[in-house]
């Protein structure tokens, strides 16, 4: 799969027009950078630089005792290490490519591109003081939104496994879940299917399944909690496992029957069915080229004109290798996003639609599916879910 990738980052620099990708690190231990997970895949110690060329070059600069296990890889041609100093290897290199773009591991908008602390950018600037290259760096997002968003078969064959494991567990929760039980319960419940399938979640255990029943609710990312289960709530679930390295992101909602009841009462069926007819008409308008902002809006509009208050986040984000895995969103133009709710949806990235609303008195009603971009629009990946489900 890591071949794939780079061998897709090779198409893209072309694409692109940017001569070199430069991926500058050091103790991706402690200080990892999300791009290793694209064109590495095992830790390094010592300052090093991982380099891919829009002519297929593929040039790692490491410390001696990590020689290696970088050449276990497989995936760089020409790995040259150094024993006392980075510069005199890496200035070598640079005057023997001379590139005219040399694409660096930072970004202003997209944290998934912005793995280059701020420290090791001021060593490249001093192992490059002097130089015409330290004003040919560019920022690399370009190259990794493209390479983290365009899936290729493999990795959506993964997200698929995922997902199915995820459905799986889902699908035995309704037996389980009852009034009573706390979120933790369920939660727990959760994690040993988890366990039993020999997998990991897609997020930190503490909140993933996050774990919502009725009114007053600790709210999105918050970890479940001894709150009890009653009749009368609606509970929803957000879970995702992470198999083979790659993950799933799905959402689910439940209604507790009061005594007499057969159905949800009104407020809680037409808070919920916003919610599955906002998420049908955001699918159904996702296509390559359009901006993520511009789906969104058409969810955010038609909840707000239903009397509903504005979801506080974005319609959707990418999965992949992480749950949130950065590069462009389904988003609103508000600044904390930056430039991603902008940039253009591309065939084979795979979003969450995940819209939510409160229904006064009840608790809070959303779905999350996931969908993957086609060439003239999408396709589901996850079985959406189209009723409330009831217990």
């Amino acid at each position: 799969m890591l071949r794939e990738k780079v061998k897709q980052a090779v198409e893209i620099l072309n694409e692109k027009d940017i001569d070199m990708w430069l991926t500058f690190v050091r103790e991706s231990e402690a200080c990892y950078d999300p791009c290793l997970s694209l064109i590495l895949d095992t830790n390094i110690t010592w300052q090093s630089a991982f380099i891919i060329t829009r002519c297929g070059k593929t040039i790692a600069v490491v410390g001696s005792l990590d020689y290696e296990r970088v050449h276990l890889t497989g995936l760089y041609n020409d790995i040259r290490k150094y024993v006392g100093s980075f510069k005199e290897e890496f200035i070598r290199i640079l005057n023997e490519l001379n590139p005219n773009k040399i694409a660096i591991n930072t970004s202003r908008s997209d944290y998934m591109s912005d793995g280059l602390t701020h420290g090791m950018f001021e060593l490249l600037m001093d192992f490059t003081s002097g130089t015409e290259f330290q004003h040919r760096f560019i920022s690399s997002e370009e190259i990794v939104s493209a390479l983290r968003g365009r899936k290729t078969a493999t990795e959506i064959a993964r997200i698929k496994a995922a997902i199915q494991m995820t459905e799986d567990i889902y699908s035995q929760v309704s037996g389980f879940i009852q009034p009573g039980k706390t979120e933790l319960e369920v939660a727990e419940f959760i994690l040993q299917k988890v366990t039993n399938y020999g997998v990991e979640t897609a997020w930190e255990e503490n909140s993933c399944p996050a774990i919502f029943s009725g009114p007053d609710t600790a709210g999105a990312h918050a970890d479940p909690t001894e709150r009890v289960i009653q009749k009368g709530h609606v509970l929803n679930i957000d879970f995702g496992v992470k198999k083979d390295d790659y993950c799933s992101d799905i959402q689910r909602t439940w209604y507790f029957l009061r005594e007499g009841e057969t159905e949800a009462p009104d407020i809680v069926l037409r808070g919920f069915n916003t919610i599955i007819e906002s998420v049908q008409m955001a699918k159904d308008a996702i296509r390559p080229g359009i901006s993520g902002w511009e789906i969104d809006k058409i969810a955010r509009d038609y909840i707000v004109s239903k009397g509903y208050p504005e979801y506080p986040h974005g319609l959707g984000h990418q999965v992949g290798r992480s749950t949130h895995d950065g590069a462009g969103m389904l988003g609103p133009r508000w600044e904390r996003y930056g430039n991603v709710p902008y940039l253009p949806i591309e065939v084979a990235q795979i979003y969450t639609i995940e819209p939510r609303l409160p229904i006064e008195g009840y608790g809070v009603a959303t779905v999350e599916e996931m969908i993957v971009v086609t060439e003239d629009g999408c396709e589901w990946l996850s079985r959406p879910q189209k009723e409330i489900f009831l217990i």
